[in-house]
């Protein structure tokens, strides 16, 4: 029977190799003088007898066989035609290896290194962060972090979150788009050394899971939004104290301290300041659609009336869309007033100076800015909530509309369209396209020093609208787009300029264009029963109202298709984005 191989090895190279040695030399003597052989003699592994013992290996530690061969170069691995993530044309892939890497983990780095990214301010963060929220978590570069704590201890993983969902829950509560919002907590909470972070917003929730490793358990923090207002004052704010954190390096205390401070300020506009606000902004767009000084006054009255009204079932605890039934039926009821007492006042310009206030032009933008950019569950959410918004105003005013062709069906005074036909002032509009932009600012409780880039932008976007469709004789729906463009494109670039949000400069300026008299005169073809009429109008408010959203967010775009992709190093780096699916 053989013995133990591993016995058998020890005796052959170990310690047993002199008696194994001897043992052989044994075996030539005589018989009688012949001692019994122990068991590892026996074994398998040993060489016979007269055959010499193989040659020990000069090397103990034998390369491996998948190891490549001293002075060759592994092959760069090929990529799928047309990815994504190929590196750029003419380049060879042959670069030094970077700090810590070896030849086989070529494989799993980008031929060019893993790219660094520099936060500090540049660019503005929003564009930095969007870079970094595009790549996969595995590409992400490491950022260079300011030392605000000890690196043993490690980041405050639960306050950071906490300080990065409150930070945005007042973003998203304060109308800004979804793509800006995740950026913002990615930026946050990345500069804070949490670098396995994905945030996820979804119109009124909030989450953020942060994963130390892969095999660790993830993180998961969440946040509902429950109130929203409008105060972009506050939303300024918010966006410089996420730019300190990405770009100066502020500790997390000083973060805290700073969104206190933003959370105790007050708004800069006091509540009757946003009435009289309200009343200049329905006067100044009856001014638009050919109202006297008289039509001023009456659209201002109305407004300001329900304005109050609003106030007063918010107070109450009303929902969002009963206020807007209230809201709305002041105005129509002064200018079925107008009208029922035979007065020489355009009493169609009060009800439409009206609308003007009521359209919810800024949550409209939002919606079809977060579609356009990839968030389609917010984008629904927040064109549902337009809808009904939009629902409320309808049945507010033809509710007053209808009760007004009951007591008197003549009402001739409430038919706008041969006044809208024949008005047109290039200079009195202009001014009070520039008077109603300046009004919403107070209403969205903007920054004073961005007022006036909003009202020039809104004079701005009226002048070219007006020149191309009335004078160049433009469809009002492409002209609505064109002029819109610029509103965004002007806006975004204030913006950079700034390194703040673009939505002060944007919101106010669109205010202008509003399909505030399409969408009265829809409501007054469905009162007088022609429901044909009715519908195209509506139509065609709906088709400006869209023209407007995508013009904005068009003439963002473009912007960011000019501008240079912010802190990546690598050369030929661009701006990774959401790759066209091809049909499938």
């Amino acid at each position: 029977m053989a013995s133990d191989p591993q016995r058998g090895q020890r005796g052959t190279n170990g310690t047993h190799g002199s008696s194994g040695s001897s043992g052989a030399s044994d075996q030539t003597g005589p018989p009688e003088e012949r001692k019994p052989q122990p068991d590892e003699a026996h074994s398998a592994f040993t060489p016979p007898l007269g055959v010499p013992y193989p040659p020990l290996p000069e090397d103990e530690h034998p390369t491996s066989e998948f190891a490549l061969p001293a002075g060759l170069r592994p092959e760069a691995t090929s990529e799928q035609e047309g990815s994504a993530f190929a590196p750029p044309s003419g380049t060879t892939g042959q670069t030094p290896l970077p700090a810590g890497a070896t030849a086989m983990s070529l494989a799993f780095t980008p031929p060019h290194g893993i790219p660094a990214v520099r936060l500090t301010k540049e660019a503005p963060w929003q564009d930095r962060m969007r870079t970094m929220l595009r790549m996969p978590v595995g590409e992400r570069p490491v950022p260079e972090r300011f030392e605000r704590h000890d690196e043993e201890a490690g980041p405050a993983v639960p306050r950071v979150l906490d300080l990065t969902l409150r930070i945005g829950e007042i973003l998203l509560a304060g109308g800004e788009g979804a793509e800006d919002v995740e950026a913002a907590m990615f930026g946050v909470a990345y500069a804070y050394g949490l670098e396995r972070v994905e945030p996820t917003v979804t119109f009124t929730l909030l989450s953020i899971s942060y994963q130390p490793s892969l095999v660790d358990d993830p993180v998961t923090a969440s946040r509902t939004v429950r109130r929203r207002g409008v105060d972009y004052t506050r939303l300024s704010a918010v966006f410089r104290l996420v730019d300190e954190i990405t770009s100066e390096g502020i500790t997390l205390e000083e973060a805290y301290r700073g969104l206190a401070e933003i959370r105790r300020n007050r708004h800069p506009y006091p509540s009757w300041a946003l009435t009289v606000a309200s009343g200049l902004l329905s006067g100044a767009a009856s001014m638009l659609v050919g109202g006297g000084l008289l039509v001023f006054l009456a659209a201002a009255v109305g407004s300001m009336l329900g304005d109050r009204l609003a106030w007063l079932a918010s107070g109450r605890g009303l929902p969002e869309f009963y206020q807007f039934v209230v809201a709305a039926m002041p105005p129509a009821a002064v200018g079925v007033a107008f009208g029922l007492a035979h007065a020489n006042v355009q009493a169609s310009a009060v009800i439409t100076g009206g609308l003007f206030a009521l359209i919810p032009g800024r949550a409209l933008v939002a919606g079809v800015h977060d579609g356009l950019t990839g968030y389609y569950i917010t984008a629904a959410a927040r064109l549902l909530e337009v809808g009904y918004l939009i629902v409320g105003i309808v049945v507010g005013v033809l509710t007053v509309l209808y009760i007004g062709l009951q007591l008197n069906p003549g009402l001739k005074r409430l038919n706008p369209e041969e006044a809208f036909r024949l008005y047109n002032e290039p200079l009195v509009q202009t001014i009070a396209a520039m008077l109603l932009a300046l009004a919403f600012c107070v209403l969205l409780q903007q920054e004073r020093h961005t007022v006036a880039f909003a009202t020039i932008n809104g004079g701005v976007a009226w002048a070219v609208y007006g020149a191309l469709a009335v004078t160049a004789r433009v469809n009002p729906v492409p002209a609505t787009a064109i002029a819109a463009g610029l509103v965004g494109l002007f806006g975004q670039l204030l913006s950079r300029y700034r390194y703040a949000s673009a939505l002060p400069y944007v919101t106010a300026a669109i205010g202008p264009l509003l399909p505030g008299s399409a969408t009265y005169f829809g409501l007054l073809n469905f009162a007088q029963g022609s429901m044909q009429q009715g519908f195209a109008s509506l139509i065609q408010a709906v088709s400006l109202a869209l023209a407007i959203a995508v013009g904005v967010n068009l003439g963002a775009a473009v912007a960011r298709l000019f501008l240079r992709a912010p802190g990546l190093l690598e050369a030929g780096a661009g701006r990774r984005a959401a790759k066209r699916t091809r049909g499938f």
